[in-house]
């Protein structure tokens, strides 16, 4: 832990288990949009509308949301080995269920369940804050970030060519049938490679399950507050599958879900009031104490960050295929330039943050990712497909290292609750991708580009004004009343 410089070309230590962590991420974002690339062949073979393509799409991003806030909850529990294990060997079936789907409402159960995947991301920003130093949490969370991401970059570059290797009118059935094989057998490769934390640390665990805990009472408010788009994201698929819309549910089962939903966030509440009542009691003790202000402010950072990129890469080659009249096979190859940038990008929003400074950072990415998502808004059949190409990938560095400077804050709000910020943050980029997605659904692309250019202009002003600076210790309390102090700077 006291090397100063991060070796990549280590297979030992804190960088062993950096590779190894990041990969299982790389899995869980090959299977969770296996589906994007190899659309057009799903689309055929159910001879599906263009709203239930558009469906399928928000479907994969919907059940990511309370599996985000769950997996935080049972990583900052149990640890995140067996957590991450466990993950990868239950999505592989959930795969392996999509791919072999024979009807419609099949295919859209099972990439619903699919949503449960995308929540690997949180367990691995708690197991690379256990390993790395503050000055090196930044570049380590972003390349963990970034490198894991770009799985959805290989699903598009490679699961359209494996289709056409295996032939027949089910290739497609078998390449993505494929991946959860890789992740099945990986499952057991990482639960027997890894531990929790490096020999002698200490592995802190929240003092109460169940809610995240704050420390004060207008914290305790603006926690109730920023749990509602999680429930109202997921209130949006309800209307979209209701009888108004899509007409998958009827009037009734419907209104039960909305009931379902209420009721759940009823219960949220009352949990959170059990895990924090005692603020209303007596005062934290000074060093105890965070701010929630700071989660709030990542969370919608990461809705506008992650939460675009979700949702730019589901429906990236759809567009470059109807835009450009490009192939199925083109058209992935393309459209993974943007998740490609995940190579480089995120690792360098980590490095600039740990570098020059977090805040100021992620306001100069948020700005460059605004103007990005303005120029995607002015894409035509007119442009050269190679322009096009070209403002896309440069669109995506600023998305995805934006997503490297707020995991690089992340971390420095609570260590003992790392896995539940992370959850919640992540939970809220799955937030931006739902509602991002539904937006498409009424509107042009181009003007969906043009709306999240403007979420990211909101955002900023957020940040400015509200976020800060990581400085000084966060301090953690061992089992025996003995205080550790963590730099965060």
């Amino acid at each position: 832990m006291s090397e100063s410089k991060l070796n990549l070309f280590s297979f030992s230590g804190k960088t062993r288990i950096l590779h190894l962590t990041w990969f299982a991420f790389f899995l869980t974002f090959v299977m969770w949009f296996s589906h994007a690339p190899l659309m057009a062949s799903i689309r055929e073979a159910f001879d599906l509308t263009d709203q239930q393509v558009k469906m399928l799409l928000i479907l994969n991003v919907a059940l990511t949301i309370p599996a985000r806030i769950i997996i935080g909850m049972l990583v900052d529990a149990f640890g995140p080995r067996r957590v991450y294990s466990l993950l990868l060997f239950i999505s592989s079936f959930l795969c392996f269920g999509f791919a072999f789907a024979d009807s419609f409402e099949r295919l859209a159960m099972m990439r619903f369940l699919m949503g449960f995947v995308g929540a690997g991301f949180v367990i691995g920003i708690r197991m690379i804050s256990e390993w790395f130093p503050a000055r090196q949490v930044g570049v380590a969370e972003g390349i963990y970030g970034g490198w894991g991401n770009f799985g959805s970059a290989a699903a598009a570059l490679s699961l359209p060519t494996i289709a056409l290797l295996f032939g027949g009118d089910d290739g497609w059935r078998y390449a993505i049938g494929l991946t959860g094989v890789l992740a099945l057998i990986y499952s057991v490769v990482y639960f027997f490679t890894v531990s929790d934390t490096p020999k002698g640390s200490t592995y802190f665990k929240p003092k109460r399950n169940g809610a995240m805990e704050v420390t004060s009472k207008g914290d305790f408010f603006l926690y109730l507050v920023m749990n509602v788009p999680l429930y109202a994201a997921l209130a949006v698929l309800n209307w979209k599958l209701g009888p108004s819309n899509l007409g998958m549910l009827g009037e009734a089962t419907t209104g039960m879900i909305y009931a379902v939903l209420a009721g759940i966030y009823i219960f949220q509440s009352i949990r959170v009031y059990q895990i924090n009542s005692h603020v209303f009691r007596e005062e934290v003790p000074e060093i105890e104490r965070y701010k929630f202000k700071q989660v709030a402010v990542l969370d919608l950072a990461y809705m506008v960050t992650f939460g675009s990129e979700l949702a730019v890469v589901s429906m990236l080659p759809l567009f470059f295929m109807d835009t450009f009249e490009l192939s199925q096979v083109a058209a992935g190859m393309l459209a993974s330039g943007f998740a490609f940038m995940n190579l480089v990008a995120r690792p360098s929003g980590g490095l600039l943050s740990d570098r020059f400074g977090r805040k100021k950072t992620l306001l100069i990415l948020l700005a460059g990712l605004a103007s990005g998502y303005l120029l995607m808004g002015l894409i035509d059949s007119s442009w050269p497909v190679l322009l096009a190409v070209a403002i896309t990938m440069g669109c995506s560095f600023f998305v995805q290292s934006g997503e490297g400077a707020v995991f690089a804050m992340v971390p420095l709000v609570k260590r003992r609750l790392t896995g539940q910020v992370a959850g919640m943050a992540g939970a809220y980029g799955n937030v931006g991708a739902v509602s991002f997605l539904t937006v498409l659904s009424f509107v042009s692309p181009q003007i969906f580009f043009t709306v999240i250019a403007g979420a990211a202009v909101i955002t900023l002003v957020a940040v400015a004004f509200f976020l800060e600076e990581p400085e000084g210790h966060m301090a953690e309390v061992l089992p025996d009343g003995t205080v550790q102090m963590i730099k965060v700077t």
